[in-house]
């Protein structure tokens, strides 16, 4: 059983910058993808991005490129959002999620999901 745990959410003025981490545990998969998504208050859960396990293939929904960067860290089994130039549209849950495949960014791909941590973005 696959276990997410989001950490780093919190308050931030717009225009700062804050990362937010996944921890994964409990699966054995050499190719698998993870995912960050997030869902704002009477919005629906959207996605900001992925990353595989290489680390090295990674992709960037439109609202988020330029100002996210997702990455690794293998040896930790973390994964990291690194936002940066934040706007206040950015607050949200942000979740993270794992699928055991070899491709795949939309929702319906993932079959385990973290708790969430809340990223608040003030103007």
């Amino acid at each position: 059983d696959v276990q997410l745990v989001e950490s780093g959410g919190g308050l931030v003025q717009a225009g700062g910058s804050l990362r937010i981490s996944c921890g994964a545990s409990g699966f054995t998969r050499v190719d698998y993808v993870i995912g960050w998504f997030r869902q704002a208050p009477g919005k629906e859960r959207e996605v900001v991005g992925c990353i595989d396990s290489s680390g090295h293939n990674r992709w960037h929904a439109d609202s988020v490129k330029g100002r996210f960067t997702i990455s690794s860290d293998n040896a930790k089994k973390t994964v990291y959002l690194q936002m940066n130039s934040l706007k206040p549209e950015d607050t949200a849950v942000y979740y993270c999620a794992f699928h055991g495949g070899i491709g795949g960014c939309t929702e319906g791909h993932f079959g385990s999901w973290g708790q969430g941590t809340q990223v608040t973005v003030t103007s």
